[in-house]
């Protein structure tokens, strides 16, 4: 493990069991629920809110707030996110699918909870308790498959494997979806961003690489297939935690910040031409592609930032509230 990785390691070890109410991801980042998530044609937002030993999970109009429809349900449940930067999923691109999942209070756990709701009454179709280290990553356009990271080192939250989970049965598919091209290893590391094509098939995933070259993991919901795109590394004076990944017209390209833009159709990676400063020209790169100083003190700052705001949040959903 180079220092890079080793470093945010360690600052993950002692952070991250202190979290009493952290999301999905095996770091402490900022809980969807109460945010939520806006369905696509912007009919309802999904938010949740604490209820003494349960969670009451809402539709409210997004413009304004109306409480549109509600549920109360056993158990501490949230809206999950998918990066570092707290982008919210878990809801369906047709807008009838809704997963919810239990939040981990420490790295790694033994078991994960989740609820599949059918939004139009929010109904409740299953809980699924699995066995094991997940969290939740993206659900194709109709809700019928689940995908989730698999998480497979209890001492090294960026080694993973994406899964997928029927969620009629709670069942795991048996073997994980990789990239043919690629070794199962190079798929690690920790999700910075994430957009979505707009026709909702393609789930793009900015990684920072775990001390080696970043990648963007192509997900295809609907043909169940991945694709990792090796990118160039992040300059010294780049904070990856900054990096935000953005769609061009129609979802031809996807643009990697100010770093280089990905053709979707064949994963053709172009690197921006930028002329660096004086300082940083003359600043030999390191192994994991730049000085470390600037990522760790960004995560820092993230593990930081968030712990303090679920330690305000976790206070923030004792509060009572009327099941529906």
């Amino acid at each position: 493990m180079s220092p890079k990785s080793l470093s945010l390691a360690i600052l993950i070890t002692a952070l991250t069991p202190a979290v009493a109410s952290a999301d999905g991801l095996p770091l402490p980042v900022d809980d969807a629920g109460p945010s939520g998530i806006v369905a696509n044609d912007g009919s309802g937002r999904y938010v949740t809110v604490g209820a003494g030993r349960g969670t009451v999970v809402e539709r409210v109009n997004p413009h304004g707030g109306r409480v549109l429809d509600s549920r109360y349900l056993p158990g501490n449940l949230t809206v999950p996110v998918v990066a570092l930067d707290g982008k919210p999923d878990g809801l369906s691109y047709n807008g009838h699918t809704l997963v919810l999942i239990k939040p981990r209070t420490g790295f790694p756990r033994a078991r994960t909870e989740l609820v599949v709701l059918d939004t139009r009454g929010l109904r409740v179709r299953r809980r699924i308790d699995l066995r094991g280290d997940f969290s939740f990553d993206a659900l194709s356009r109709d809700g019928s498959t689940v995908f989730l990271i698999n998480y497979l080192d209890p001492r090294n939250p960026t080694r993973y494997r994406v899964r997928t989970l029927d969620p009629a049965t709670g069942r795991l598919a048996p073997r994980p979806i990789v990239d043919p091209d690629e070794s199962a290893d190079a798929m690690r590391g920790f999700p910075l961003d994430r957009v979505t094509s707009p026709d909702g098939h393609w789930h793009y995933t900015l990684y920072d690489g775990a001390g080696g070259h970043p990648f963007v993991h192509a997900l295809n919901t609907e043909e169940v297939q991945a694709k990792c795109i090796d990118l160039p590394a992040f300059p010294g004076t780049v904070d990856p935690s900054s990096v935000r990944l953005s769609m061009g017209p129609g979802g031809r390209t996807l643009k990697v910040g100010s770093l280089a833009t990905v053709d979707t159709e064949s994963f053709k990676v172009t690197p921006a031409v930028a002329k660096p400063p004086p300082e940083a020209a003359a600043k030999p790169a390191t192994e994991s592609g730049g000085d470390a100083g600037p990522w760790i003190a960004g995560i820092g700052a993230v593990l930081l930032a968030s712990g303090l705001a679920l330690g305000v949040r976790s206070r923030r959903r004792t509060r009572s509230a009327t099941p529906a």
